[in-house]
């Protein structure tokens, strides 16, 4: 598919009010110049959530979450890009053109569409045939184990019947040709049997992406059968380690964290209970990708993988895929029962909440299986476990975390702070790492550290004011270049705007798309969302002007730190924006 032209883009977002689309989500306020709201990314109850109608964008002053109408719609919807330019073109009543698909992609598009089609009615089959005589086994299989008719319909839940052809044949009625069944995932051939159902006698779980359109299906084989769990091949619409099972009602649910489960039972039985942010891997090992996923929506995740050897090692795989995605990962403790569902039925949802709020941090969870190799009885072996914690409390940054961490570990295992810093100092060393180790930074740091956190607030500031007003911005770059902003993010949010003034008009929601990373456009909302100082005429000229006047001579001070030494041109040069800089009169009349 060709990505949609500029011009294209900019009429959707022209037609697409950000307040008018996030009122039809959340309920929004007026406040001074902004609208406010209660986020629907995080678990909140007051408004922290900011909608700038002029500047069109939004942003989040408690989860950081921001962005333009899109960015909204994405991030709400679960959507892509292309999917939410359909979603705001429908809504504005703006007919997509059709070339913006090549042939080839007009037909794999159409093949997803199918595919879809297909398992919306395998879905409605198996739902139909739970509650028929056939299908009485799976019925009472399902409220064996304690689902309500309320829960069952919920999830769509089903049966496929003892006979391997009755899906095929009901699909054959429809017309449907055999080789579109088999790219469906819910067929298989072979030359003996022909087309056959891909599922038979089994309880059918439909598998749901983000926007509830059935991608697939898991069945649970009743009886003894092998093997005991089946899910759909991947095909067209189905990736298994880019989905999430729940995630379609967990998305929504708008709780502190996401519950991670093993298994399709235990997150059905999880959201009758009221936990209904809990979703679980495909019957795949979690992965990279669905650590992606899970971080749209929450910063924390819970572990509840079953309490034996195997739920374990899924535990310790998955913490650090979880870090890297920036989740903080917690593992809640079920002994003496296997899995949540067991839990629940026997201690009941409250009892499952105390232990949710007890869950144990992943490096906790991490030291307690690693005691399991060392014999605490034997000094040698005592000593290797620490020398080993050492290590892993290097993997924290240098600073207030790792030494929390010090200060907790030694307190659990009962030594003193200074014991285990000298030994994560001395691990450090051994390790190359001395620069790591080191103890809180002295005052001339933590002064430098100060200064640089004035420096982005003004730099930060200064943009909030560029983009507010295409008279003031004009004003601005008469005394500002882009390259004397030291941030980044900064930098080039400055290039982008000054390329928009050229070309006629600042638009500061559609400089979104330039900033592809979550945490950099989180940092782009929050700049754009910075308060401007409400003043008088002359005081709020006066802050202009000294807030130019900041940047400029901490891009100077920048210039003289990261100088290479003895350039003698760059210093020349440094020497006499200095000079100028004395001699500046600013005058923004």
């Amino acid at each position: 598919m060709k990505y949609y032209s500029q011009e294209l883009v900019e009429e959707i977002r022209s037609r697409s009010d950000i307040v008018d689309v996030i009122s039809g989500y959340i309920r929004l306020q007026r406040k001074g110049s902004n609208y406010v709201g209660v986020c629907p990314f995080h678990n909140d109850r007051n408004p922290s959530m900011s909608v700038n109608q002029p500047r069109q964008i939004y942003h989040c002053f408690s989860c950081g979450a921001g962005g333009d109408v899109f960015k909204f719609v994405m991030d709400y919807e679960g959507l892509t890009f292309p999917e939410a330019m359909r979603t705001l073109a429908d809504r504005a009543g703006v007919e997509l053109p059709r070339q913006e698909y090549s042939e080839e992609a007009k037909q794999q598009a159409d093949l997803k569409a199918q595919i879809l089609e297909l398992n919306r009615l395998a879905a409605k089959y198996y739902y139909y045939m739970l509650r028929q005589p056939a299908g009485k086994q799976g019925w009472d299989y399902l409220t064996g184990r304690s689902l309500s008719a309320d829960t069952i319909k919920r999830f769509g839940l089903g049966y496929a019947s003892k006979y391997s052809n009755d899906l095929y044949q009901y699909l054959k009625s429809k017309g449907y040709s055999d080789q579109l069944l088999k790219e469906s995932g819910l067929m298989q051939a072979d030359e003996k049997r022909g087309m056959y159902d891909k599922f038979w006698n089994r309880v059918i779980f439909p598998i749901m992406d983000a926007n509830s359109r059935v991608i697939g299906f898991g069945g649970r084989v009743m009886g003894d059968g092998k093997p005991k769990y089946l899910n759909s091949p991947e095909t067209r619409v189905f990736d298994k380690s880019r989905n999430l099972y729940g995630l379609n009602f967990a998305r929504r649910s708008r709780k502190p964290n996401m519950i991670l489960c093993e298994g399709y039972m235990d997150v059905i039985a999880m959201h009758q209970a009221g936990f209904t942010q809990a979703v679980a891997s495909l019957g795949t090992a979690f992965t990279q990708q669905q650590s992606v996923i899970l971080k749209r929506y929450t910063n924390e995740v819970i572990l509840t993988y079953d309490s034996d050897e195997a739920g374990v090692r899924a535990a310790m795989r998955a913490i650090p895929i979880l870090k890297e995605a920036g989740l903080t990962a917690r593992i809640l403790r079920m002994e003496p029962y296997k899995d949540p569902d067991e839990f629940i039925k026997a201690e009941g949802a409250e009892e499952f909440q105390k232990r949710m709020e007890q869950a144990e941090s992943s490096f906790f969870f991490e030291l307690r299986i690693l005691e399991r190799q060392y014999d605490f009885r034997e000094p040698e072996s005592k000593t290797a476990f620490f020398r080993e914690v050492s290590r892993k409390l290097l993997e924290f940054e240098a600073g207030i975390e790792r030494n929390n961490y010090i200060e907790a570990v030694a307190d659990k295992y009962h030594l003193t702070y200074d014991q285990l810093f000298k030994m994560v100092s001395q691990t450090g060393k051994k390790l190359g790492d001395i620069q790591k180790v080191h103890k809180p930074a002295p005052l001339a740091k933590q002064r430098r550290k100060k200064a640089e956190d004035g420096s982005l607030r003004s730099q930060r500031l200064l943009i909030a004011w560029m983009s507010s007003d295409e008279k003031l911005f004009a004003n601005i770059v008469r005394y500002v270049e882009p390259e004397e902003f030291t941030d980044p993010i900064c930098r080039k949010a400055a290039e982008l705007l000054m390329e928009q003034w050229k070309g006629g008009r600042l638009n500061p929601a559609s400089l979104f798309q330039y900033f592809t990373d979550e945490e950099e456009q989180k940092k782009v909302s929050a700049m754009f969302s910075d308060t401007i100082p409400t003043l008088s005429g002359r005081e709020e000229e006066k802050a202009l002007q000294e807030t130019i006047l900041r940047v400029k001579q901490n891009s100077i001070a920048w210039q003289t730190e990261h100088m290479e030494p003895g350039d003698m041109e760059k210093l020349q040069k440094i020497v006499q924006k200095r000079r100028e800089i004395e001699k500046l009169h600013i005058s923004l009349d």
